[in-house]
């Protein structure tokens, strides 16, 4: 197993900015999609943003124009800003990648533990 370790997420108000990243632990990694997933109470998972280690990157239609992606290949790491925050996006959000693993030859998707986003005035 490859750890992914979260941090930053926390207490916004709406219109308020929040940040946070995820960090696989290991070294000599082959990782071919980062990004993140929420899901808010009573709901299902959902994908919120992703980038693919040549850079592509996909964002759910509520998000786009808000929040931001990026990604440090060598580092391993995917950050997710969230900027003009609303209510809405108040979830669990839970870091993912997809990691080859030699052993088994084939790549397997992994989540992070999840950091708590909330929005509120």
């Amino acid at each position: 197993q490859v750890p992914l370790v979260e941090s930053g997420g926390g207490l916004a108000q709406p219109g308020g900015s929040l940040s946070v990243s995820c960090a696989a632990s290991g070294s000599d990694l082959i990782i071919s999609a980062m990004g993140f997933y929420r899901q808010a109470p009573g709901q299902e998972r959902e994908l919120v943003a992703a980038v693919t280690e040549g850079g592509t990157i996909t964002y759910a239609d509520p998000v786009k124009g808000r929040f931001t992606i990026s990604r440090d290949n060598a580092k391993y790491t995917v950050w997710l800003q969230m900027n003009n925050l609303r209510p809405e996006d108040t979830a669990v959000y839970f870091c993912y990648a997809v990691i080859f693993f030699r052993e088994h030859n084939k790549y397997e998707s992994l989540f992070g533990q999840g950091t708590q986003v909330t929005v509120s005035s």
